[in-house]
């Protein structure tokens, strides 16, 4: 049998190998950032561990009817969820469509838009009275109280002047006011990691970790005031609150560096932001494909595949999405026929052996974001001193669509950490339930 040293794909695809030291190294290296994070209020810190404002986690008991939104891309969701009097939900939703031309205008316009959406879904379900509104809104946002919070900047195409730096319910709350609406009480600004978390929270009660893996990645997670010594006023009786880690930026300032690998490299280099979000470039579904092309670019010019030759379309960045690594890793072998397909493509025409190369690649890829998540997960469990008990909740596309991940993550926790009580589960809908139940929380008296 040939031996890493033989094989040179071998060799080079065990760079992104993680042991478990590796990722306890990691995580003590995290746990640093987050200390740090927690004790600074002036955002020098990689990882910004931002005060959620909510301070406590539901009880099972909260009830009624509440209004969510979800606004964080080219489409938005307008939902009504009722919390029924044995503890059951239901929900009904309704998605509204964003173009070009709202995006990049004015945030007159842009909440006009939404305001309009809400008072329209509130027509068509006889909404008569003014119900609490809990608002997911997916962009960097600086957060003053449940329900204010100051936009930092647009990402993922959006333009609209006149927002940065003002109160997002505020704008909200004077488009309705525009329209003459009374259907919403603004109660609650949410990250889309504490909505993860609420949504599942509701159901088990030792839920106090909510992380997304999707197109980008974040972990939120409870934390003791005490430890937090920026959070100078906190109310008179809360002995806990939500934190937003933003975990995407730890390693910024070359905390991971020992861990990169010369496609992150690669990949860094040709981002449109340069050593911003190390760890999210790591992990999440926004980069893995990339990742995953790059590593075929490598072997393509050590000359082991595709006969060391590649195409135009194989050549552009990011032209190989990461949906490609989900269907290559589906089933315990290469599905030569599905690998052929995708490559066929970029006017590839694979050998077996090739295919075999590929999907390798994308373990490789995938892998160690899951092994990755879990140091992070680790990290936050540690910080608790919860590891004999908690429930991660996760949400997003890369967790529901890659048919490995949730299994790689378990048998790394148990790699890792032999005998904890973690459990790992996927959240239902946190960026609209989750706003909800969060609405609910802040409604209560």
């Amino acid at each position: 049998m040939a031996t890493s040293e033989q094989n040179p794909a071998k060799v080079f695809l065990n760079t992104f190998n993680l042991t478990p030291a590796d990722l306890l190294q990691i995580s003590d290296l995290f746990i640093k950032e987050m200390e740090e994070g927690l004790s600074k209020d002036d955002h020098n810190s990689p990882v910004k561990m931002l005060v959620a404002y909510v301070h406590g986690l539901p009880t099972g008991k909260e009830r009624g009817r509440y209004l969510a939104l979800d606004l964080g891309g080219s489409n938005f969701r307008v939902l009504l969820i009722t919390i029924e009097e044995n503890g059951s939900i239901t929900q009904l939703s309704e998605k509204f469509a964003l173009y070009d031309d709202i995006m990049r205008t004015t945030q007159e316009v842009l909440f006009d838009k939404v305001a309009e959406s809400v008072i329209s879904f509130g027509e068509k379900y006889g909404i008569k009275e003014t119900l609490p509104l809990g608002f997911t809104f997916s962009f960097p946002v600086q957060q003053h109280s449940i329900n204010k919070g100051t936009l930092i900047r647009w990402t993922k195409g959006f333009s609209a002047e006149g927002a940065v730096g003002r109160d997002i319910m505020e704008m909200l709350q004077e488009a309705l006011d525009r329209k003459g609406s009374k259907i919403a009480y603004l109660s609650a600004l949410v990250n889309d990691t504490t909505g993860t978390l609420m949504a599942k929270a509701i159901e088990e009660k030792e839920c106090f970790v909510g992380l997304i893996l999707g197109t980008g990645t974040n972990a939120c997670y409870l934390e003791k005031i005490s430890n937090i010594p920026k959070y100078k006023s906190p109310p008179p009786n809360a002995t806990h609150v939500l934190i937003n880690t933003e975990w995407g930026a730890f390693g910024e300032n070359g905390a991971l560096d020992k861990f990169l690998t010369e496609m992150d490299a690669e990949l860094d280099k040709a981002a449109l932001h340069k050593k911003q979000q190390i760890f999210e470039k790591m992990i999440s579904g926004k980069y893995m494909g990339e990742l995953v092309r790059l590593c075929c670019q490598k072997m393509i010019s050590i000359g082991i595949l595709f006969k060391g030759q590649s195409t135009p379309k194989f050549d552009k960045i990011e032209s190989f999405e990461s949906s490609f690594v989900s269907q290559i890793e589906e089933g315990d072998k290469p599905d030569i026929k599905i690998i052929t397909g995708i490559l066929n493509q970029f006017d590839i025409t694979p050998s077996e052996q090739d295919c075999q190369l590929v999907r390798d690649a994308c373990v490789a890829v995938s892998t160690r974001a899951a092994r990755l998540s879990v140091a992070g997960i680790i990290a936050l469990v540690k910080k608790m001193n919860r590891i004999e008990g908690c429930t991660v909740a996760i949400d997003g596309t890369l967790f529901k669509k890659h048919p490995k991940l949730s299994g790689i993550m378990r048998q790394t926790l148990d790699e890792v950490l032999p005998g904890n009580k973690i459990r790992i589960v996927e959240s239902e809908d946190g960026s609209g339930r989750g706003a909800a139940i969060t609405a609910a929380l802040a409604s209560l008296p």
